[in-house]
């Protein structure tokens, strides 16, 4: 079959966002010739920049009745033979419907966060697949297209690549490695102090001498960065807050990425740094780095994985010890811990 015209929902989040890649990717493979557009929230809109899958990005801002209408009329000038909604909410599979298509392809509702937003849709793909990225697939494959291999199609700036090796200190050969102690929410985040303590564990254990220790943090997360730095004492890490494209550029270059389930881990996997997950209440099957390659870091029993929205680290999250990401890091990088 042929799609002339795709419409691609998946309005944020970063983590969701990169895992949506793949599909897209497979879209465009089926349909070397259609226009695939993406509706994607504005902030996220720059980790679609550049990316060979996609013809058109097409801004939803929700934040006003008028960034809204004005989002549904781009929509429905376009004339989309089929949208398909990755995201499985209220809003997305709305848009999904307002935007004319004559197929709206999404989730069955036992796979729905929001089961409502299952009327909105034309067809309902039953998922079997437990990783995010290849329940996506599966979306893909409904609208026909092949197994392919698992690419990420992500094109990270110059001027992004510059502002990073200005932070450092403009050494462009630096080696750097990078704990994030943020996330979507808290109880699926390692305590702060605890990357302080494997900050100094780092520098004394591992031959990473010359290595910088960087702690990314994003919006709201200031106290956090500062609650590892002040923990990590001599190992003196660099803070860093950057847009989206300097993210990208960070985690890229990174020697070695450590954080818990968050889409900055995502993305690093995906830009193919190592990278050590810690992991809690979440799934890292559902969840978890999108590579082998990768090493997870987990206590908790299956019985315990929740995606309940807590404000403080949950237990399981708590009872990761430094040892263990020293360990694991170790076994990542293939030195003796």
């Amino acid at each position: 079959m042929s799609e002339e015209r795709i419409l691609v929902v998946r309005l944020g989040s970063l983590g969701d966002l990169v895992h949506t890649l793949p599909a897209v990717n497979a879209l465009r493979n089926k349909f070397p010739r259609s226009e695939i557009d993406w509706v994607v929230e504005n902030k996220w809109r720059a980790l679609l920049a550049g990316n060979p899958d996609v013809n058109d990005i097409i801004r939803f801002d929700r934040s006003t009745w008028t960034g809204i209408s004005s989002c549904v009329r781009q929509l429905r000038r376009r004339k989309y033979d089929c949208a398909i909604d990755f995201q499985g909410l209220y809003k997305s599979a709305l848009l999904a419907r307002l935007s004319g298509a004559k197929r709206r392809i999404g989730y069955a509702i036992e796979l729905l966060r929001e089961s409502g937003a299952a009327w909105f849709y034309t067809e309902r793909v039953q998922s079997t697949a437990l990783h995010i990225v290849d329940q996506n697939l599966e979306l893909a494959h409904h609208l026909g297209a092949e197994r392919w291999e698992v690419r990420f199609p992500l094109a990270v700036p110059d001027e992004a690549e510059r502002f990073v090796r200005m932070q450092l200190g403009g050494k462009g050969g630096q080696k750097y490695f990078v704990v994030s102690p943020g996330g979507g929410w808290m109880s699926k985040c390692w305590p702060a102090e605890q990357y302080g303590h494997l900050l100094r564990r780092l520098l004394s254990v591992f031959p990473c001498a010359g290595w910088r220790g960087v702690v990314n943090y994003g919006p709201g997360e200031r106290n956090l960065a500062e609650a590892v730095r002040l923990v990590a004492g001599d190992a003196d890490p660099l803070l860093f807050s950057g847009d989206l494209p300097q993210l990208m550029a960070l985690v890229r270059g990174a020697s070695l990425f450590v954080g818990g389930d968050s889409g900055p881990l995502h993305l690093a996997v995906a830009l193919g740094a190592p990278v050590v997950g810690l992991y809690g209440p979440t799934d890292p099957a559902r969840n978890g780095p999108y590579s082998r390659a990768e090493i997870v870091v987990r206590n908790a029993r299956s019985e315990e994985t929740t995606y309940k929205r807590d404000s403080s680290p949950a237990l399981s999250m708590r009872s990761i010890t430094v040892e263990q990401v020293v360990n694991a890091i170790g076994k990542r990088l293939g030195v003796a811990a």
